[in-house]
């Protein structure tokens, strides 16, 4: 709890993957990849109760033993490729009720920190804001982006005079890995992005999000070198 306020933590991790088969199982580490998330999680002092949300009973077994609680199991409509983030938050909120916010924890960002979780609820509620996201800088900027025409001309993303490179303006992007919305304002807007949203900066180093076979290789990299 924070300011009086009640704070789910929602960890969702369907059954199917594309891109890496049994992806939230895989084991990095020393342990399975959902590990690293529900580990931060419940080091967490802010969060009330963390919860899972899956439609994969191997899944839901793994996270009881490694004490998230499975208090339901996902419809197999809000499990396929189609199914929208929003809709699952929902399913969750429906099914958990009572609680003032919810924190949404992907386990595709396994080097997320307690400590990001806890900034990402303590920035939201200071400032009041409904929602709050976890962003990191980008290497690219989109200031020296350009689109190629057909006739092969290149025209810039953004009209801009920036000749330097320290010169640029700071650019931020989602990098997925905590989401905190007030859960009735999340109910109406079906999003966590809004004009009203603040962000979180998070450094890259904490910013890996697992998409693809070689962002698992790279992530059994970083655990396995010395810190």
């Amino acid at each position: 709890m924070y300011l009086g306020k009640r704070i789910l933590g929602l960890i969702t991790a369907r059954g199917g993957s594309k891109g890496i088969p049994r992806k939230n199982l895989v084991n990095v580490g020393g342990k399975p990849l959902i590990g690293w998330t529900i580990d931060a999680a419940l080091r967490s002092r802010l969060l009330d109760r963390l919860v899972l949300s899956s439609d994969d009973e191997e899944i839901i077994a793994v996270a009881r033993s490694l004490g998230c609680d499975a208090p339901f199991v996902r419809e197999a409509a809000l499990a396929g490729d189609t199914a929208g983030s929003a809709d699952v938050v929902i399913d969750c909120l429906e099914r958990v009720p009572d609680y003032d916010y919810v924190v949404l924890l992907q386990p595709t960002s396994p080097l997320r920190s307690t400590e990001d979780i806890d900034g990402v609820i303590r920035q939201c509620l200071d400032a009041q804001a409904p929602a709050c996201v976890s962003l990191c800088e980008v290497d690219e900027s989109p200031f020296w982006m350009y689109a190629v025409g057909a006739d092969k001309t290149i025209d810039p993303i953004f009209k801009n005079s920036y000749a330097r490179r320290q010169d640029l303006p700071a650019v931020y992007s989602l990098n997925g890995a905590v989401y905190i919305a007030e859960a009735d304002w999340f109910k109406r807007t079906r999003t966590f992005l809004s004009d009203d949203t603040c962000g979180y900066v998070m450094p890259r180093g904490r910013s890996l999000d697992i998409d693809t076979p070689s962002d698992l290789q790279y992530l059994q990299y970083v655990l396995s070198t010395p810190q």
